[in-house]
């Protein structure tokens, strides 16, 4: 009796020291924060950069995600989740200043009440989709759907927009490439909402370039992450050295000596530059009036500048198989509707994906665009292609005649054998002065401290000024940036590029770095879900069943050896 007993009370006791080791674990867990990510991508393990973001943060972060309701299909439902588990992760390390919700735009029954709350998420940025899916039976359901978010911090508001559309890849591609810019899109906006104090940079103005009115949209943007200017050089050295960086978007007059001795002193002295440069001499204005057009190289004072720092606008017009419409009065139709053709001069420029700032891009809509070359052999610059036109495509060279003649006419695949032509390039490293060893005595009246070799720094060259421009209508309406007006598409990737591009330059290489972030998706084979579906329903089914009942024989005869004995 007495062995029982202190058998009883050595069982008490185990079962206290187990009670009192868990809540003391649990009690401690409460102060100690880890985890451990067996993924083989780090799925789940934020970048620092974003880390040191959210702990900075002392202010709340409202999130608002308009992706949520019953018909959500399968890979909206799958980006849903992500969105849920980044924005936990997000939340743990923000101590608690970040909350959200999921909204279901479309559950108002009442459709003018719909339709209102659609019209305020479209105008707050927030684009919709209109889906037609249709499942596995063949039964097809339509909705709108607005796969993006709202972020709102101190009364400024921010909006994501979560899905990636490129053309040419897949829905599951496309779905994997949102779901691995989710920490990037995130990050981006709290960024944008924290920021205090904005670096500076400029567009250059003098030369032609395009007008601020043209630039409203891309400025908008930009004015996000920076504090934009807009100014003319007039030869005073120095003016532009408070800017981080400048923007030279397709200038049409040349450039005075000293205008380019200022920008050359710029760059030796760290300055980063974006040049959106047009090889060739054309526009569709020349066709408004005439049959055909003569198209001629550029005189802008600068192809010597371009060429010391290592790249060639070329004289060419690029033409390409894979292009934007444009849109012609149909003689036709009796109600002189517009009618949309190819234009093989207006080539859809798409991302390779191997660089931060084309990682994910959308397509890019250009008018008349030159190739780029990269030129030299100084190995103090690193060179890199970022943008290539497919592979069909080929270079035309000035003199070109432009003409309506070609419209509808069936182009000759074989004509288009030149792949992945250079449209725009990234020089990085320590420059050369295009004024070494020249007398410069005549360009500025005080050069103190002229410079024949530049620190460590980057420019980039895109063939085509007019993929910064915005279209304005007679009436003074600013469409967006990539807004075709006669197709009604929407060319994202000409801001994403732009946007991208300044980023890159002003040195933001933590959030650039999360562009190339790669999440492996494991996704479902399609057609061998359909050919071994009955296959697997039965597997689910009696697989269970019968490894119970396997149990269950193995257990009776285990205890009918046990009790037989």
């Amino acid at each position: 009796m007495k062995n029982s007993n202190n058998l009883k009370q050595n069982n008490f006791l185990s079962l206290l020291t187990f009670i009192v080791v868990v809540f003391l674990l649990i009690y401690i867990s409460s102060f100690v924060f880890f985890r451990i990510d067996l993924t083989s991508e780090k799925r789940y393990t934020l970048s620092q950069s974003t880390i040191d973001l959210l702990e900075k943060n002392k202010e709340g972060i409202y999130i608002k995600i308009y992706l949520d309701g019953e018909g959500l299909p399968p890979g909206f439902k799958q980006l849903q989740r992500s969105i849920r588990e980044i924005l936990d992760e997000f939340g743990v390390y923000s101590g608690n200043n970040l909350n959200y919700e999921f909204i279901n735009p479309s559950e108002n029954p009442d459709k003018e009440v719909r339709k209102q709350i659609f019209t305020q998420l479209n105008e707050k940025g927030i684009l919709p989709i209109d889906l037609n899916d249709k499942d596995s039976e063949g039964k097809e359901s339509k909705q709108i759907i607005f796969p993006g978010a709202i972020l709102i911090y101190n009364a400024k508001e921010v909006p994501i927009n979560f899905l990636k559309n490129t053309k040419g890849q897949t829905a599951e591609q496309n779905l994997n490439n949102s779901i691995q810019s989710l920490e990037y899109e995130f990050t981006n906006a709290i960024r944008k909402l924290t920021a205090d104090e904005s670096q500076k940079i400029a567009f250059i103005q003098g030369h032609g370039e395009l007008h601020e009115y043209e630039l409203v949209d891309i400025t908008r943007t930009l004015s996000e992450y920076y504090e934009v200017q807009t100014g003319i050089l007039g030869g005073k050295l120095g003016i532009i050295d408070e800017f981080k960086a400048i923007i030279i978007a397709n200038p049409t007059k040349a450039f005075s000596e000293e205008d380019k001795f200022v920008i050359d002193q710029y760059i030796m002295n760290g300055g980063k530059v974006l040049w959106l440069v047009d090889g060739v001499n054309a526009s569709m204005d020349s066709l408004a009036t005439a049959p055909s057009a003569l198209a001629m190289a550029t005189e802008y004072n600068i192809s010597d500048q371009l060429f010391k720092y290592g790249a060639r606008v070329n004289p060419t017009l690029l033409m390409d198989l894979t292009c934007a419409p444009i849109g012609l009065t149909s003689r036709a139709n009796s109600n002189q509707g517009i009618e949309l053709f190819p234009w093989l001069y207006y080539p859809e420029i798409r991302s390779d994906n191997k660089h931060f700032i084309t990682k994910y891009l959308n397509s890019i809509k250009t008018q008349f665009a030159s190739t780029v070359d990269t030129v030299g052999d100084s190995k103090e610059i690193k060179r890199t292609v970022l943008l290539k036109s497919s592979k069909y495509a080929r270079e035309a060279h000035v003199p070109v005649r432009l003409s309506l003649e070609i419209i509808g006419k069936q182009p000759d695949p074989n004509a288009f054998n030149k792949p992945n032509l250079p449209f725009a390039v990234l020089l990085e490293g320590s420059f050369e002065s295009l004024y070494k060893n020249r007398n410069i005595s005549h360009l500025a009246n005080q050069i103190p401290n002229f410079k024949t070799k530049s620190k460590d720094t980057k420019i980039i060259v895109a063939g085509d000024g007019d993929i910064a421009r915005n279209e304005v209508a007679s009436n003074g309406e600013v469409f967006p940036l990539g807004y075709d007006r006669n197709s009604g598409l929407r060319y994202e990737g000409n801001k994403e590029f732009l946007l991208n591009a300044v980023n890159y330059l002003c040195g933001d290489s933590a959030l650039m770095k999360l562009r190339m972030r790669e999440l492996q998706l494991r996704l479902l084979d399609k057609q061998r879900i359909q050919s071994e579906r009955t296959k697997w329903q039965v597997i689910n089914v009696l697989l269970p069943v019968l490894v119970i009942l396997m149990f269950a024989v193995i257990l009776f005869f285990i205890r009918k050896r046990k009790y037989s004995l």
